[in-house]
């Protein structure tokens, strides 16, 4: 009888701790990632390139990426990309209905890669990913350097 209460009793522990852990908060960092996406994804400004990109991808990765893809209507490609641990800081110009937000890194930290371009396929480094956006008010902005920020010091 003391080997079955001994049994329920680690029985009932298990029990109550994997109910506590299904209702705990997610990782920080997914709900970082969770909340960028988001972000870029509502704000994004596709009719400021209209005549010239026929679609585009912005994704913030789980490992700590930004990429940023564009299609042209030529059939040319822009593909940047930056480890969100060299994320510097950021700018925004225009008004609260239409403008572009700058990504600025530490250093040459962003890659560019360009394919089926007239000059050829060119590889580069940047400073800068510059995302056209629509819709974003000043505590918009200030929540997503807040969350780049915060996601930058939890990578690192």
């Amino acid at each position: 009888m003391k080997k079955f209460t001994l049994c329920l009793k680690t029985l009932f522990f298990i029990a109550l701790c994997m109910f506590f852990l299904a209702f705990s908060s997610p990782d920080p960092l997914e709900q970082y990632i969770g909340f960028l996406q988001k972000s870029f994804t509502d704000h994004y400004d596709s009719n400021q390139e209209i005549n010239q990109v026929k679609r585009y991808e912005l994704n913030i990765t789980s490992n700590g990426f930004c990429r940023y893809k564009r299609y042209y209507l030529s059939g040319k490609t822009e593909y940047f990309s930056f480890k969100l641990s060299k994320f510097k800081d950021l700018d925004y110009y225009g008004d609260t209905k239409t403008g572009k937000l700058f990504l600025y890194t530490k250093g040459d930290d962003v890659i560019v890669q360009t394919y089926r371009d007239r000059g050829g396929d060119v590889d580069s480094m940047a400073t800068k990913i510059i995302i056209p956006v629509k819709n974003l008010e000043p505590e918009d902005l200030n929540q997503i350097k807040e969350n780049l920020n915060k996601m930058n010091q939890k990578i690192l």
